[in-house]
Formats: C-alpha cells, structure tokens, sequence
C-alpha cells in the first residue's frame, strides 16, 4: 500500500516563506549546535577514543573498510571516499552484503569503521563477529558505547546525545551530520599526520577543474621563442609588430642582462597614443615592475591572482629572468578556469 502524499500549501505569501525558513534555520541551528557537542566531546570524553582510532589507522598496514547500513551507510560510504582521496586507502563494504560473501574483503591487515546510532543495528552482526574472531580492529561511530556494537569495539566513538533537527525525532539529520563530521575529523587528522601535500592530492584528483588548480604553472606555459619579449631601446613600430606576432596581447620588455624590468600591454598603448609614438622606445611605454609568478604556483593561485589584478597573461621569472608566459586562454583550455 502506498500512502497518499501529505498536502502541502503552495502559497507564497510573506507568511508561508517566514515559516519555511523559520523551519530551515531551526533545523541549522539544531545541526550547529549538535558539531559544537562534537567538538566539545573531542577535548573531554572522545580524546583517548579518538586518539587511539588515528592511531590505529595510522599504523595500519592494510586498508579502511567502512560499513553501515542506511542512512548510516550512505554517511560510511561517503566517510570511505574520503579517506580514499585523502591518502587512506580505503573503501565500503554494505553491512548486509558482507554476510552474503563480501567479508571475503576484508584481511587482517585492515581496519574496520562501522556506523550505527543505534549501536544495535542486526545487520551488523556479522561483521562484528567476523573483525573479533580475526582480530581485526573495530571502530564503532556511534551514540552509546554500552550498544552490541560499541562494547564489542576496539573504540568507541560515542557521539553526543542531540535531539534529531525532524521534530518527530525520527529522521536521522543531526546524528548523520555528527558522523560525517567525526569522518571528516578522522581523515584530515589522518593527511596532516602523513603530511599529505596538495600535490599528492592532485595524484588521486586528475580530472575536472580540481585537478587543473592542482597543476604546476610550469605546465602550461609558452617557453622560448614562443615567448613575446623584447629589448630596451626597441621601438615601437617594432614593438607593435612583436605584439602582432605572438598574439598575447602582451610584450614583455627586458634589459641588457636578461631581466624583464617592464610590459606592454593593449591597455599601455591607448594611454600612451601621440603623433611621435611610434617613434618612442619601449621603456617610455612599458609599464614597470611587472606583475609575475614562480614556475611552481598552482594554477588555482595563478587564477586568482589575474582576478585580483584584472589582466588577461602572467610572465613567469626564474632569477628575475622571464621563463614562460601563460593567458587566462591557457587556464580555460585545462578546465582550470
């Protein structure tokens, strides 16, 4: 039998919208409120617990399986994915298929998370009995450590008592924000014990514009003849002509040692316009002091740096030298913009 779908009114009227959204801060608060219990708890009664589960996982040879079974398990399943990303190889087992065979993943080198709130969850049984007849080391997430499933733990992160944000209390909101959150905890402890880099980051997120932020200017960069420079006492009618050829709307100007010391731009040529211009050498023109970035910067930071300055190309300087030039045309092209 399926029941009828409750009516809901759809009238906009000032009144309506103030209780929706009196219902949608309500439900922040509560959840709010609920993270600082969490965060309190991590000074007092969830240290040692807490500690001792990094430190399980992080002297761990094997991987992390995490399982749960609902909404906990959607929660287990994200809480997985991110250690996964985050330099803890991990992933996640369903607590009812693990039953029907899949416990065969699970080695004595691992470290099992479960998820239950209510710490008596039955499908869970079988994993419980299978990590201590292996010694396999347990870590439970949930509300009471005196549960099946918390006192069979090797820890027991037992979270807060909060009210659920449903104001039936029964679907789970605050409790599954509270476990995401202790996932959340439990992995980036974890990378900035292992000291993992942006770089390696970049390793396990090649694809889509958090891949292209995490790659080196280098790169993407024109080197070489590619590059539009020019020297001091250059004309410019030359100078225009280099422009024209390069297509980087840009000419970057260098002195006798190699050193960019300015830059032309399109916007430097229509301030500058005069009877004489053509004649005028390119350091009367040029802009000096150049904005400019190492070869190492991530292309994020490159990014933010053309918003900030409201310019369209980057030169590159190794040694006050010009190595490479990128355009916001480059950062587009790699997704990374």
């Amino acid at each position: 039998m399926i029941l009828p779908r409750p009516t809901i009114s759809l009238s906009t009227d000032a009144s309506t919208q103030e209780g929706w959204v009196n219902s949608a801060t309500r439900v922040l608060g509560q959840e709010a409120t609920a993270l600082n219990e969490v965060s309190k708890a991590l000074h007092a009664e969830l240290k040692t617990p807490f500690t001792t589960a990094v430190a399980l996982i992080a002297k761990s040879t094997g991987r992390v399986i995490v399982s749960g079974i609902g909404k906990s398990g959607h929660i287990g399943n994200k809480i997985a994915a991110t250690l996964a990303s985050t330099g803890t190889p991990a992933f996640f087992v369903h607590a009812s298929e693990a039953s029907h065979g899949d416990l065969g993943m699970i080695t004595q080198e691992d470290v099992v998370i479960a998820l239950s709130w209510s710490g008596d969850t039955q499908e869970l049984s079988s994993l419980i009995a299978f990590t201590r007849r292996f010694k396999i080391p347990l870590i439970a997430i949930t509300r009471s450590s005196t549960s099946a499933l918390g006192s069979a733990a090797d820890v027991a992160l037992a979270l807060p008592h909060v009210e659920e944000a449903c104001p039936h209390g029964l679907a789970p909101t605050t409790s599954t924000i509270m476990q995401m959150a202790m996932g959340d905890a439990l992995a980036i402890t974890l990378l900035e014990a292992r000291g993992f880099s942006a770089q390696d980051f970049k390793i396990f997120h090649p694809g889509g514009r958090l891949g292209a932020n995490l790659m080196y200017v280098k790169e993407i960069m024109h080197t070489g003849s590619a590059m539009p420079l020019a020297l001091m006492g250059t004309s410019m009618r030359e100078a225009i002509v280099l422009m024209t050829q390069k297509g980087f709307g840009v000419l970057g100007i260098t002195n006798n040692q190699g050193n960019l010391v300015g830059i032309i731009t399109d916007g430097d040529l229509r301030r500058h316009i005069s009877m004489n211009f053509l004649d005028k050498p390119v350091e009367d023109i040029m802009t000096r002091s150049p904005v400019t970035i190492k070869a190492e910067t991530h292309l994020g930071t490159a990014i933010e740096l053309l918003n900030s300055k409201a310019i369209t190309s980057l030169f590159i300087v190794e040694n006050n030298r010009p190595a490479g030039i990128i355009r916001l045309h480059d950062l587009l092209k790699v997704g990374a913009a």
